[in-house]
């Protein structure tokens, strides 16, 4: 997945107030979800011509997650998680992702700092 022409771009603590989980107070009142996004790009030629349009614009990629958070709600976190990479791999200059997905108020009956979950995804016919 990593190799010596894939550089890694990460935003961290991407905060949104979403409306997923399995109780209906989960949906009803919506919670804080905090994702840190890792992306597997070739940063060369945005190096060399210092020229956004050679790498991913990281604003707008943020946007687009803020937006996953906030819309459709969906019962499990790891739902949440692919839609996220998902978001990040429609850019094919990205060959994977990493999504680690936060709910540090998940609905627990424990003393407790928060319950993450993190996948990695590798675009489809991107190189090893």
């Amino acid at each position: 997945m990593r190799d010596e022409s894939t550089d890694q771009l990460a935003v961290q603590g991407i905060e949104a107030i979403g409306h997923h989980g399995v109780f209906d107070f989960e949906r009803r009142d919506g919670q804080v979800f905090v994702v840190d996004l890792v992306i597997g790009i070739d940063t060369r030629d945005a190096a060399r011509t210092d020229d956004l349009q050679h790498t991913v614009d990281y604003g707008n990629l943020v946007a687009k997650v803020k937006n996953a958070i906030e819309t459709d709600p969906v019962d499990l976190i790891e739902t949440l998680a692919q839609r996220i990479a998902d978001v990040a791999l429609a850019d094919q200059r990205v060959r994977w992702t990493e999504v680690t997905v936060h709910k540090p108020d998940a609905p627990l009956e424990a003393t407790f700092s928060d319950v993450t979950l993190t996948i990695t995804r590798t675009r489809p016919g991107a190189p090893p």
